[in-house]
């Protein structure tokens, strides 16, 4: 008799909890909740973190609160968040980075896969080549003849050891066969002003960093780096039709929570924010800033993080760069 009641007890228990999760679930959130951006207040990971909370905010009626966390090229945030309550009330805006710490450091406190439960992607757009104006090109095909003429002598700047744009040059040079000198900087803001000075000769930067210097006629843009033409530059080639068949690297955003977090909350959490991403002012203000909506599954952006960590793995690699 014993023996027959074990596996109903535990049928009974394993409801139980999927009962108490889905209430949960239909209640949260009951109070306010932190959306941790590991990165300066300004960048597109900010801007767009700040867009998604406020909306939410709005839908809740409870406050969503950005905080940002800055340090060790996006750790730092992403480590409070890892070691967070699985409990729904902190979420981490995250980025390319995220995929490319496994690539970059042979030690983090935390995985970028296991110790994580993926929510949704939500956006994603190319970054552009850009050049400074004195450079004697204005297609991929000339930039990468020019570079080949003079081996060793082209420089191109980038946002800083580790970064989207570090990789996007890397990745530019091994696809073209050129020999290049990388420049690191802290940040893409100073690493534009030295395009724009002509202290580096090009770059692979975010439209919204890089657009500014182009439109005031600092710079020079080239080409950009998506699969297609980005929306709000359809005169601009990308890299892929100029000169360099298959290049294509996009920066992404998306939204991940501990490890743990209840299912009945992630799948609640993934309808809110597909739901916000659908809205047509965000997708306006995402088009000002060069990207568009990209919404997943919890499953589908879980399977595009390990994806990424093993093409910028291959990036990384190719390029002589020695995980620190």
């Amino acid at each position: 008799m014993s023996t027959n009641r074990t596996p109903v007890l535990a049928c009974a228990a394993a409801l139980a909890l999927v009962c108490t999760e889905a209430s949960h679930a239909q209640d949260y959130p009951t109070k306010g909740v932190r959306m941790v951006v590991p990165y300066a207040v300004g960048g597109g990971t900010d801007i767009f973190g700040r867009v998604i909370a406020k909306k939410l905010s709005e839908r809740w009626q409870q406050q969503v609160v950005v905080d940002n966390r800055a340090g060790a090229g996006g750790i730092v945030g992403t480590e409070i968040v890892a070691q967070a309550p699985k409990d729904g009330y902190t979420l981490l805006m995250a980025s390319n980075t995220h995929a490319m710490y496994p690539g970059f450091y042979k030690s983090i406190p935390f995985d970028p896969v296991k110790s994580f439960d993926a929510v949704t992607l939500v956006a994603d757009g190319p970054n552009m080549l850009v050049v400074h104006p004195s450079l004697p090109v204005r297609t991929v095909t000339e930039l990468i003849s020019l570079a080949r003429k003079n081996p060793g002598k082209l420089t191109f700047g980038s946002a800083g050891v580790g970064t989207t744009t570090q990789l996007a040059g890397e990745l530019f040079r091994m696809m073209a066969k050129i020999n290049v000198v990388h420049v690191p900087y802290k940040g893409s803001g100073q690493a534009e002003i030295d395009l724009a000075g002509g202290h580096v000769l090009y770059m692979i930067d975010s439209l919204p960093a890089a657009l500014p210097n182009v439109r005031a006629g600092r710079t020079r843009a080239i080409a950009t780096t998506g699969k297609k033409r980005a929306p709000a530059l359809p005169n601009i080639p990308t890299v892929s039709e100029a000169g360099l068949p298959g290049y294509e690297l996009v920066t992404w955003w998306g939204i991940a929570v501990p490890a743990g977090t209840p299912q009945a909350l992630i799948a609640k959490l993934n309808k809110e924010i597909v739901q916000v991403m659908a809205l047509p002012d965000v997708k306006e203000l995402l088009a000002t800033q060069g990207a568009e909506s990209r919404t997943t599954t919890p499953e589908q952006f879980s399977d595009y993080i390990k994806s990424q960590i093993d093409f910028y793995g291959k990036i990384i690699a190719g390029a002589g760069i020695k995980p620190e």
